[in-house]
Formats: structure tokens, C-alpha cells, sequence
């Protein structure tokens, strides 16, 4: 995991992305134990003070539960994760749609152009 960060955006952030984006892959499943700050530290490369902000804002976020003296888990709350998420889908289809706007394409271009690349088979996901 030690890909590089983006300055644009706090590390801690970036790094509480990519687990949600583990859980939302089902690397990470209800349940499962993330490695210990140490541990998360060394295989991101960052100071394990960003690693323990990094849980404690998925802690805040209820996507993650630390046990006393038994670590950090993925919640088993499946409406929560289900809640992640939708939400996460919608923050990418605002993102990809304020892009598309901001390159002058209509509403109508983009929905035709990604109702194409879905039919088409090239988006990668259940056709």
C-alpha cells in the first residue's frame, strides 16, 4: 500500500479513502481487523500519529470500532457501511458530472456518452 499521497489533501484523509475503499471492494469485510497503527504505518509509509487520526476519523464516522486492547475492526453495521456506500457513489457521480460540465457537456451529452460506454461493455462492471 505505500502508494504515493496527493498534497492537495490531508494524508490522513487520503489513507481513510483508501480502507473505505477496501470495505466498499470487500478487501476489508464486517468484522475484519485492520492492521495495528504500527503496522498500517510502516505498509503506507506515514507517521503512525497520521495512522491513528486516520482511525480515529473512521471511528467518528462509525465505519470502524476500536476494541480496547483487541485493535480496530470494520463495523458490522451493515446500514452503516450501506450508508458509506451510497454516499461515496454520490460524491463520484458529482465529481465526474461537475467535470463534464466544467468541459461545456450538457446534461444530455453526458448521459447519452455514458449510457454508450456502458452498452458498449467497457464499464467495467455488471453488464
Amino acid at each position: 500500500m505505500t502508494d504515493t499521497f496527493h498534497s492537495s489533501q490531508p494524508i490522513y484523509s487520503q489513507l481513510a479513502d483508501r480502507i473505505n475503499r477496501q470495505i466498499l471492494r470487500g478487501e476489508l469485510k464486517p468484522g475484519d481487523k485492520l492492521p495495528s497503527v504500527r503496522e498500517m504505518g510502516i505498509q503506507a509509509s506515514v507517521n503512525p500519529n497520521t495512522v491513528q487520526r486516520t482511525y480515529r476519523e473512521l471511528e467518528g464516522m462509525k465505519i470502524v470500532e476500536t476494541k480496547r486492547g483487541q485493535g480496530t475492526f470494520v463495523t458490522e453495521n451493515t446500514d452503516i457501511l450501506n450508508e458509506m456506500r451510497e454516499r461515496l457513489k454520490q460524491e463520484e457521480i458529482s465529481d465526474f458530472v461537475k467535470g463534464m460540465h466544467d468541459m461545456g457537456y450538457t446534461d444530455l451529452e453526458i448521459q447519452t456518452g455514458l449510457q454508450s460506454f456502458l452498452r458498449n461493455g467497457t464499464g467495467g462492471g455488471d453488464k
